[in-house]
């Protein structure tokens, strides 16, 4: 596997603060945006490099183990008992050897990987990738697929109905490609779902406000609700006040993968008063205060 800076992809030095490299991270990634730069495909790599750099260099074991194994950072835990296995076998065998054989047993990335064909090289599994994928309200309200580029490669997936922001799923095998012919690493992908101007989603239930003229309120009659499904007609009872709130029955959003239940839609209703009174109109409210 190519070795990666991560200092340089942040632009700061190995002797970096943690509040420096933090600094570094969000200028870098306010600039490299996806939503800032659409078309722009070495902006959306170097957007994931940064990410992948702050991920292992914001955390202090990762740090360490990375400053001190550098690309093989991930699989330290692994060198480290094959090194404290090492020398426990030089110890228990230094008795064994006789007078002016060499003891030594090769260094220790030798036995790690081989020599000379005699040992069979170590197998690491690869490095996980970590990505975020952007959907709005509307995408979660049917299962779709999605198709997305991962280190140069196109990734096709489905996204089920009912998806919540910040949820991650795992695509096993489509991580980095594991050292000398171990198992490929995993995908992690996580949804990000902006807030919706009209709706509020909480779970899979939606809430909104709609304006109802103040004569519909009063009298009663039938105003138009724009749902994520469509347009519906619903019925406003007669002295209807204010921040009354209705429900629509399954016009929420889908429940993760379990086919047919879905989540209602809350509606609150706003009244609005007439503005730009006729005279008439004047007239009609003045003798209406008078019969109070």
């Amino acid at each position: 596997m190519e070795f990666i800076d991560y200092y340089k992809i942040l632009g700061v030095s190995k002797g970096s603060s943690a509040e420096e490299i933090k600094k570094a991270y969000r200028k870098l990634a306010r600039k490299l945006h996806p939503d800032l730069n659409p078309t722009d495909k070495d902006a959306h790599k170097k957007f994931q490099q940064i990410n992948e750099a702050n991920e292992v260099l914001s955390d202090p074991e990762k740090r360490k183990k990375y400053d001190e194994y550098g690309k093989d950072w991930q699989h330290a835990e692994q060198f480290e008992q094959q090194k404290n296995a090492q020398h426990r076998s030089q110890t228990a065998g230094r008795q064994s050897f006789s007078e002016g054989t060499d003891p030594d047993f090769s260094s220790f990335f030798e036995s790690m990987f081989g020599s000379a064909g005699k040992r069979q090289q170590a197998k690491f599994r690869g490095q996980d990738i970590s990505a975020e994928l952007k959907l709005s309200l509307a995408d979660t309200m049917q299962t779709h697929p999605q198709t997305f580029t991962i280190n140069g490669k196109n990734i096709r997936i489905t996204v089920p109905a009912g998806a919540e922001n910040g949820q991650t799923i795992k695509l096993n095998g489509y991580g980095n490609p594991g050292v000398n012919g171990g198992p490929a690493g995993d995908l992690y992908i996580s949804f990000s779902i902006p807030p919706h101007p009209v709706y509020k989603r909480l779970g899979n239930d939606l809430y909104m406000t709609a304006p109802l003229d103040l004569y519909s309120a009063m009298l009663g009659g039938e105003t138009i609700i724009e749902t994520l499904q469509g347009k519906v007609k619903l019925k406003v009872a007669p002295e209807t006040g204010n921040g009354t709130k209705v429900r629509l029955k399954g016009k929420g959003v889908p429940v993760y993968k379990k086919e047919g239940e879905t989540g209602d839609l809350y509606v609150t209703f706003e009244i609005k008063l007439p503005t730009n009174l006729t005279e008439k109109q004047k007239e009609l409210f003045t003798e209406l205060s008078k019969l109070k």
